[in-house]
């Protein structure tokens, strides 16, 4: 055994510890790449989130990269501040285990949203910022359309928020307006072709879409081989094709009542919800009603949101169903010959964008879809890279639109399903201000002053709301996921009011609740939160389904009317009926279902608060989203593009000329 000499040992006996500690620093620096919060100051009052955003300290986003693991080569910059990932870290990161998965849901929800945005936001900062863990939030991307009308910005709030905010809320890298031109793209081949198919017979039609060469020649372009194969045709050359095969290949056939694709624009434009087309005098003749839906309804969101690749997209897009034929088969896009064309307008937006929180973690934002006609989650794809880079110990934190009911559900029944990826942890957000207003406080109205009862200490009020609670967490643990509650306190909040909802919680099977102060206080004010997650991620769970695809349409509608809702049970319209019916013969009855309903209400009654029981439900039509990968129970009447107030947000947006910012966003 070695021995250290006399000199030796007095030499270390006389180092005084400032050197020693000097030394091993000197010994041993910090990587270069290694992560490095982003210090903020907390102002009091807090200032508006344009005025904090706009304060913020921004890294380039090359070091969040780098932070991040990954590499120059691997990302498309947008500027300083933003990037793309591209799709081909997945191949090199593929040996690499996920991190641990997190949902951030609410309890039902006031008409002023209860801050799950903030609390995705504010404890991914304590995580990565406060307790010095990897970790990226995913959130989607939002609409202009909101932002400009009664919502304002979506970036998150106060001291927990994505930065540059403005970007965030407005453009970013362009992937909303590749679905615009793509959707509407899709739009004009249609009604193109059923003018084109009125005009000419089937040996026009079919030398129109195949012209011969000057010897003869034609050739059939890649999406057309795709629809031969479907039709069973297997031939090559066109010259080949019989006059009977010639009409079945050339002629659609579309039924122009059961056409369902319309147009769209991601502006709050209610002018555009019923329109006329054809008017023009080149297209006499051809006029008809048909409509405009804000972008984020688009199925062409939808499908970026699910897709899990380049190849998997396209094949998605060829699948959108468009129309039915007069034989009452379904005509898809393929069919049309766009779907190639709409993967080459989509071939960007696939790949997830790179920001930035005020406390400098990583963020992706990558699409945007409804909530409700649509699932209402970011992307799959860039859920799957960011579980990678985080990798086993880090953490992703992602968040469901709406309360758990819809949100929640549709990210474990229909995003789970076709990612495979497993949540361990839910984050249930509840408020003082939510659960007084399900124990039958006032209306609360966006845009006025709350109640008296919403500003003072009522505990009877507050107390009367907790069944509402209690429902969501049952529901999350219906699909064996852990469950944290986090109480997003506001200023006047007082001390009995969030105990009273903290220690109700715990009773009602929450593996933690705890009171967080995000919005006020940054990743510091969600530490507790993220230790709560931490523990709750490491205890065990058992993630389930609620429902088998193998079950009829009817069973899995049923399900998450009784299961979910606490339906008494469901009623169907006959047009609904003749939906199922039709969806059930052209094979799409083993898709997930995604409900389509009211956000303020368990029931499909907005009035109805709290813990409705003794309802029933009424479906008044069934939509197919065969290319996305679900089929869409409508509940109530669904607004598809949203109208603007007397007063819309933009009055306040403007820019300034001598420094070049965004003013009044949010």
């Amino acid at each position: 055994m070695a021995t250290k000499s006399k000199s030796a040992k007095k030499g270390a006996k006389a180092a005084p510890k400032k050197v020693v500690k000097k030394l091993v620093k000197k010994a041993a620096p910090k990587a270069a790449n290694a992560f490095q919060p982003t210090k903020i100051k907390l102002l009091r009052p807090v200032p508006s989130d344009i005025d904090i955003a706009q304060a913020g300290k921004l890294k380039p986003i090359t070091k969040i990269a780098a932070e991040l693991g990954v590499r120059e080569n691997e990302l498309e910059l947008f500027g300083p501040y933003k990037a793309k990932i591209k799709l081909e870290i997945l191949e090199r990161l593929k040996s690499k285990p996920n991190g641990i998965y997190v949902d951030v849901t609410a309890i039902t929800p006031t008409p002023l949203g209860e801050g799950k945005t903030t609390t995705t936001v504010g404890l991914s900062q304590a995580l990565g910022s406060h307790l010095g863990k990897k970790v990226i939030t995913a959130i989607r991307q939002p609409s202009m359309g909101p932002t400009f009308g009664i919502k304002g910005g979506a970036a998150g709030g106060g001291y927990s928020q994505i930065i540059p905010m403005e970007d965030f809320n407005l453009h970013l890298t362009g992937d909303i307006h590749a679905i615009t031109a793509s959707h509407n793209l899709v739009a004009a081949a249609l009604d193109t072709r059923v003018m084109h198919e009125k005009e000419q017979d089937d040996e026009k039609l079919f030398n129109a879409l195949c012209p011969a060469n000057k010897k003869g020649e034609r050739k059939f372009s890649p999406t057309m081989l795709r629809r031969l194969k479907k039709l069973g045709i297997n031939k090559k050359n066109p010259n080949d094709l019989t006059p009977e095969e010639r009409t079945r290949f050339a002629r659609l056939d579309i039924d122009e009542k059961t056409i369902t694709w319309r147009r769209v624009v991601d502006i709050n434009d209610r002018m555009l919800r019923e329109v006329e087309v054809g008017r023009g005098k080149d297209e006499t003749g051809h006029a008809h009603m048909s409509g405009y839906d804000i972008t984020v309804a688009s199925e062409i969101m939808a499908v970026l949101a699910l897709t899990t690749g380049l190849e998997d997209m396209r094949e998605r897009f060829g699948k959108m169903v468009v129309a039915t034929n007069k034989q009452g088969e379904a005509v898809t896009v393929e069919d049309l010959g766009v779907a190639g064309a709409v993967t080459v307008l989509m071939k960007d937006a696939i790949k997830p964008n790179l920001m930035q929180t005020l406390e400098g973690t990583p963020a992706t934002v990558h699409a945007g879809p409804f909530a409700n006609i649509a699932h209402g989650q970011s992307s799959i794809i860039a859920d799957m890279i960011a579980l990678k880079l985080v990798g086993k110990d880090g953490f992703v934190v992602t968040e469901s639109g709406f309360g758990a009911d819809i949100g929640m559900e549709k990210f474990f029944n229909i995003k789970c399903r076709y990612s495979g990826l497993i949540p361990q942890v839910v984050v249930m957000v509840a408020t003082v201000r939510a659960l007084k207003m399900h124990g039958g406080g006032p209306k609360v109205v966006a845009g006025k002053p709350l109640a008296p009862e919403y500003v003072e200490e009522n505990l009877e009020l507050l107390k009367a709301g907790l069944p509402n609670l209690e429902r969501h967490i049952q529901n999350a643990l219906k699909f064996g996921v852990n469950v944290v509650v986090a109480v997003n306190s506001f200023a006047n909040d007082t001390p009995a009011e969030v105990e009273m909802v903290r220690d109700a919680a715990l009773k009602m099977g929450a593996m933690d609740a705890v009171v967080s102060t995000h919005w006020a206080d940054g990743g510091k004010g969600a530490k507790a939160l993220a230790e709560a997650v931490v523990k709750a991620a490491k205890k065990p769970s058992k993630f389930e389904f609620l429902y088998s695809l193998d079950e009829s349409i009817k069973t899995k509608i049923e399900t998450i009317a009784r299961e979910i809702y606490r339906a008494d049970g469901v009623d169907y319209t006959p047009e609904a009926e003749e939906q199922i019916e039709r969806y059930t013969r052209l094979g799409f009855d083993k898709l997930p279902m995604c409900m389509a309903k009211t956000h303020l209400s368990f029931s499909t009654d907005a009035t109805q608060k709290g813990a409705p029981t003794g309802f029933r439900i009424t479906v008044r039509e069934v939509r197919a989203s065969v290319g996305a990968g679900f089929l869409y129970p409508i509940l109530g009447n669904m607004r598809t593009m949203p109208g603007l107030p007397t007063r819309p947000s933009f009055y306040d947006v403007d820019l300034d000329l001598e420094t070049g910012k965004v003013l009044g966003l949010f």
